[in-house]
């Protein structure tokens, strides 16, 4: 009893001295190669094409390989939209096109307290990421030009589509009408914001709160 009072006090006292505030967990990054030359570094909003092994911190068991499990292939995602876990959109900022980094993820910026599948609540996963290509994302004024294909200033259901078919075929995967719509439906969705059908310039790069 005495013991579980003096850990409320001093916590109470810790959160006092810090202003109110638990300090953010961290991701430790550890680079494991570098290119000798690097021609940019990612930022948020950027498409980052990875291959990447994870493990379990506790007893070093691997849970998941893009290069051994599923197709074989590398994984593309935006960074610092959710679209990935936290800690990758946390320990994935300013690398470089062919780095290599390895990450150690707490629980936090992972799967939490309720784990995910192979992965125990409140595990702390270490993922060896590669990374192989750095794009502009889909929040870059350079794509939305790519992507508006009358040059009016926003764009519609179509023009979004083709985009989405030009991507695919370009990385080697099948165009798939059904599965296009159902990605464009979620993207006008989260991104028409006054409903008007069109995702205009400002819809567009418009950094959300929430992202």
């Amino acid at each position: 009893m005495i013991l579980l009072s003096l850990c409320s006090i001093f916590s109470s006292l810790f959160v006092y001295v810090t202003g109110g505030k638990l300090p953010e967990p961290e991701v430790k990054i550890e680079v494991i190669h570098k290119p000798f030359v690097c021609y940019r570094k990612s930022k948020y909003g950027d498409m980052l094409l990875v291959h990447f092994e994870g493990f379990l911190e506790s007893n070093g068991t691997m849970f998941h390989s893009s290069r051994h499990h599923g197709e074989n292939n590398p994984v593309w995602f935006t960074l610092g939209i959710r679209e990935v876990l936290q800690g990758w959109d946390k320990g994935l900022q300013d690398v470089c096109a062919g780095e290599r980094r390895k990450l150690t993820i707490p629980p936090s910026l992972a799967y939490g307290k309720e784990g995910k599948g192979k992965i125990p609540p409140g595990s702390t996963l270490i993922f060896d990421i590669e990374v192989m290509e750095i794009q502009n994302g889909p929040r870059s004024h350079e794509s939305f030009q790519e992507m508006d294909l009358n040059d009016d200033w926003k764009l519609s259901r179509l023009e979004v589509k083709e985009y989405l078919r030009k991507e695919f075929e370009r990385h080697g995967y099948s165009a798939n009408d059904t599965h296009h719509e159902v990605m464009v439906d979620d993207i006008f969705i989260k991104e028409d914001e006054d409903n008007d059908g069109f995702i205009s310039a400002r819809e567009f790069t418009y950094k959300h709160d929430e992202l």
